[in-house]
């Protein structure tokens, strides 16, 4: 089994995670179970670095990847979210990931696009107008063919419910977003995923211009299929093994040049996980708000 194939094993198992993240980065550049206004277009490109020199097994130990391996990534989404009315929002993600990994036995590398999202928000009920329910379907695309590097491959949907609401502590504006998310992804061998986070923000001066966040998040995957192909490639391949869970914490701060522009920079890592790479994530985001009604 030559060096290359060893390495592509040891990328596309630990890919997984930075996969994971892009497609759930845009939580910390807004409070995603908050309403967007009618005629409100919401434009929030943004980039993240990743890496991961450790690594969790099975059982949840963690330990450093073998020959000195390094693990990195240089990640772009754009995710656009429209108001359609008081009641429903619509919303797109593109991500696009440049991944490498680094080992006393060789390199590689990957780069494309990964899956498209797109999404409807329905915003169920809401108490006092300061707490909010909300309901979203999204529906997921893969934009590559037979490249296990760039993630499953398959079509799939989520259906994600949110509980959001703002106060007052220490008499600063705050706010929490309480989120969780199912996803199914449909093809020979279908994977299910479970996904939550939890966000509390406090706003940092009276002028609402610097703001602070706090977020736990945790991701868990399944499938029936328990089969591991002896080719290193398909066996390390998240559309095969389909079996892995990962806990994070980060903390974002936030900091509003005017009404309708800010930049968030968020800072993460993993702290529990099993089947997956234990890395540390830096990512900096701009959420451009501009009203067409």
């Amino acid at each position: 089994m030559n060096k290359k194939m060893t390495l592509n094993k040891k990328l596309l198992k630990y890919l997984l995670a930075v996969l994971l993240l892009v497609s759930a980065m845009h939580y910390n550049s807004y409070a995603d179970g908050f309403p967007v206004r009618p005629g409100r277009f919401i434009i929030s490109p943004s980039v993240s670095y990743f890496f991961a020199n450790k690594q969790f097994d099975s059982t949840g130990r963690k330990s450093s990847f073998d020959d000195n391996g390094k693990f990195h990534s240089v990640s772009y989404a754009l995710y656009t979210e429209y108001g359609i009315s008081r009641k429903f929002s619509i919303s797109a993600l593109v991500p696009y990931s440049m991944n490498y990994f680094k080992s006393d036995s060789g390199h590689a590398n990957f780069k494309g696009f990964q899956d498209i999202e797109i999404g409807i928000k329905y915003y169920l009920a809401n108490i006092s107008y300061k707490y909010y329910f909300s309901i979203k379907a999204t529906g997921i695309i893969p934009t590559y063919r037979d490249n296990a590097a760039l993630g499953y491959g398959y079509y799939g949907s989520e259906l994600k419910l949110a509980f959001a609401g703002s106060g007052h502590l220490f008499g600063r504006q705050s706010y929490f977003v309480a989120e969780n998310a199912v996803r199914e992804y449909f093809g020979s061998e279908s994977v299910f995923q479970d996904r939550y986070n939890l966000t509390y923000g406090l706003t940092l001066d009276k002028n609402f211009k610097e703001q602070v966040s706090v977020s736990v998040g945790g991701f868990y995957a399944t499938s029936g299929n328990s089969f591991i192909n002896p080719n290193p490639i398909i066996a390390a391949n998240p559309s095969t093994s389909k079996n892995f869970a990962f806990n994070q914490v980060s903390v974002s701060y936030g900091h509003a040049f005017a009404k309708n522009l800010s930049l968030f920079l968020t800072g993460g890592t993993f702290i529990t996980g099993y089947n997956t790479g234990a890395g540390t994530s830096l990512s900096a985001s701009l959420n451009y708000r501009l009203d067409t009604r």
